[in-house]
């Protein structure tokens, strides 16, 4: 189905198609979601959305799920086990060695397995969710193919389900009352396609890259992430990575070990700005760490440069830890620095203005300036205001 407009709406028609098929079947009774730790951080509001109680698996410390934990919960819920939400590879950065046996402890369960598609671009060409256990799968268009990334939309999270499932995917919606749906599912978006004006990107990037093309794709975006936690594993070490000491397409390095030193990774983060860079994702899966996904798109000297810059903030933080920085008033507490602090007349910082807005040779050719400074993001996401202007204003006009 390509009804769904986000890869979250596609999460929450696969498990209503799982939760309806289970009905279809006199077991109503199925409502449990077994959802690992390394699961994508969606899954979890999905199954509580579709009707499902979620009860989590743990991980091991390599980042693997623990078959022991899934086995146990597998036989405490065997009863009402509806399905499993894994996300392959994890958010943890790793390949699953046992994904199959994962499926298979699922389905003697009675369960489905819902394979979250959020990471599809470390498979796509070079394997296949159904060939493994895989009951529905949905894919997100702006991570795997090519069409716009943020900014609110639109977005698309089409599904795929095994063929026993065909019959629980979401009706196609109808402005006649008299149109007999004939699904047990109702429709998940109003248009029949989702946001179909967007899909001839993703058909033009298919159709154009090919099966070798894609296949390659992959290959370069789980190169991409190995080169970068091999360059940066001696200065941040990697958190999770797979029996080879490799990763999938997207690695966390640890950065816990300086909270000693009133450094925390949201400190990193900022700083990165002042390198050019926007920081990848912080506190997530794992607090107090930084998840890099480079992707396919990016060239060896832009991973180079990104890793140089992680490199040298990380002198900066040594330069802290040994005292010869200050605690409070350094280069990364005080990131990033804006083109008005730097044009000020008055510089009472202990460091220059050179170090806080050019820290590497490429920001003197191609300077981004941060637009503000730093601001209290915790203090922000606990006192929400509107900016809407008051209602008197309207009256006035």
């Amino acid at each position: 189905s390509l009804q769904p407009n986000a890869g979250s709406q596609g999460e929450y028609a696969g498990l209503l198609a799982i939760r309806e098929y289970h009905a279809s079947r006199g077991e109503a009774h199925r409502n449990v979601c077994l959802i690992p730790t390394s699961a994508h951080g969606t899954n979890p509001a999905s199954a509580v959305m579709a009707g499902l109680q979620v009860v989590a698996v743990a991980t091991l410390k390599d980042g693997d799920i623990d078959l022991a934990d899934l086995r146990a919960k597998a036989d405490a819920h065997a009863r009402e086990l509806a399905a499993l939400m894994v996300t392959y590879p994890s958010t943890h950065g790793v390949f699953e060695p046992t994904i199959r046996e994962i499926c298979e402890i699922v389905h003697k369960h009675g369960g489905q397995v819902y394979m979250d598609g959020a990471n599809m671009n470390a498979q796509c060409g070079l394997c296949r969710p159904g060939d493994y256990g895989a009951d529905v799968c949905h894919l997100n268009l702006h991570k795997t193919f090519c069409i716009p990334h943020g900014g609110g939309g639109p977005g698309v999270g089409p599904i795929g389900v095994a063929k026993h499932l065909i019959p629980f995917l979401p009706a196609t919606a109808s402005l006649n009352p008299d149109v007999d749906l004939n699904k047990r599912v109702g429709p998940v978006a109003q248009a029949p396609y989702g946001s179909a004006s967007i899909l001839t990107i993703s058909w033009m990037y298919i159709r154009m890259m090919g099966p070798d093309g894609l296949k390659r794709a992959s290959e370069i975006a789980i190169l991409n992430a190995n080169y970068i936690a091999k360059r940066l594993d001696p200065h941040f070490p990697v958190l999770f990575k797979g029996k080879r000491g490799l990763v999938a397409h997207e690695c966390i390095v640890d950065l816990r070990q300086w909270k000693n030193a009133g450094i925390e990774v949201e400190d990193v983060a900022k700083r990165l700005m002042d390198y050019g860079f926007h920081a990848p994702t912080v506190s997530w899966p794992v607090a107090g760490t930084m998840m890099i996904e480079p992707t396919e798109s990016e060239p060896k000297h832009e991973l180079d440069r990104f890793c140089d810059a992680m490199i040298s903030i990380r002198a900066e933080i040594d330069a802290i830890a040994n005292g010869k920085a200050d605690r409070e008033k350094n280069l990364l507490k005080n990131a990033p620095h804006t083109a008005r602090q730097i044009a000020s007349e008055k510089w009472d910082r202990p460091y220059s203005r050179e170090q806080a807005a050019f820290p590497a040779p490429w920001t003197r050719e191609h300077k981004f300036w941060p637009s503000v400074a730093r601001i209290d993001n915790v203090y922000g996401d606990r006192n929400l205001f509107c900016s809407c202007p008051p209602i008197e204003e309207f009256e006035q006009k």
